[in-house]
């Protein structure tokens, strides 16, 4: 699980609100790419965000297999026919290339977790969304990436427990419904922990936030920002 690892890597020195806006003039323009060449083009700069903030493929990779399983059986279901032919290339390019724009963002999500503490992320939200829905966003935000790596320690714990009382002789039915079981009944848990948790912090909604200041490494990332957002303009008004 990929979590904030402190650094002094060119993403780590970025503003969060710059990482942020980056995201999402990336993914704007990913969506909108259609040409072998724009692909291309997307994996250049998701590996070298992930270079960037010193975050290997193999880290991202064993991070995010489960999605990138899901993604991979798209063009192979899209393939596959239930008459003659049995296998049509053309959907299955089709939704290669849909699954091929996903890839990229991942990269750049990945070496944005990678390099941003939870507190600059929330800061960055509450900072551009005014109001109850920014603080409500910037909570719900940092709460989701403290307790993810929580929960996937829970899954990995259950599953050893089960494994120790020889649990996995049983049918897969059977395990499945043991662990979902097990894996709910800690969740509902934590929930009660956190809700004790917060209320002992005398938990707030607008704390004391990290002071946030753009820099000069910030803005060639603005311009390469809005330049991503023309690029995604001008592919959508067909330009």
């Amino acid at each position: 699980m990929l979590t904030y690892t402190p650094g002094s890597t060119l993403i780590h020195r970025l503003d969060p609100r710059t990482k942020l806006a980056f995201q999402f003039a990336f993914a704007l323009v990913a969506f909108t790419a259609s040409t072998a060449p724009q692909l291309l083009g997307l994996f250049v700069v998701g590996l070298g965000c992930l270079r960037l903030a010193s975050v290997s493929v193999r880290a991202v990779l064993r991070a995010y297999w489960v999605v990138i399983l899901i993604l991979a059986l798209g063009p192979v279901l899209a393939a596959v026919t239930l008459g003659p032919p049995w296998l049509r290339l053309a959907p299955a390019l089709i939704s290669l290339r849909s699954v091929a724009r996903i890839i990229p963002i991942l990269f750049v999500s990945a070496a944005f977790i990678h390099a941003t503490p939870i507190r600059e992320t929330r800061a960055a939200i509450q900072r551009t969304i005014p109001g109850r829905p920014g603080q409500l966003l910037g909570v719900g935000i940092a709460l989701t990436f403290r307790y993810v790596p929580v929960l996937r320690a829970d899954l990995r714990t259950v599953r050893d427990a089960i494994r120790a009382r020889n649990g996995d002789t049983r049918s897969l039915w059977k395990r499945s419904q043991r662990l979902t079981v097990l894996l709910v009944d800690r969740a509902l848990r934590r929930s009660d922990q956190l809700a004790v948790a917060l209320q002992a912090r005398c938990f707030a909604w607008n704390p004391t936030l990290p002071r946030l200041q753009f820099g000069r490494l910030d803005v060639p990332v603005w311009l390469l920002s809005g330049g991503f957002v023309a690029i995604a303009v001008v592919d959508l008004l067909g330009l």
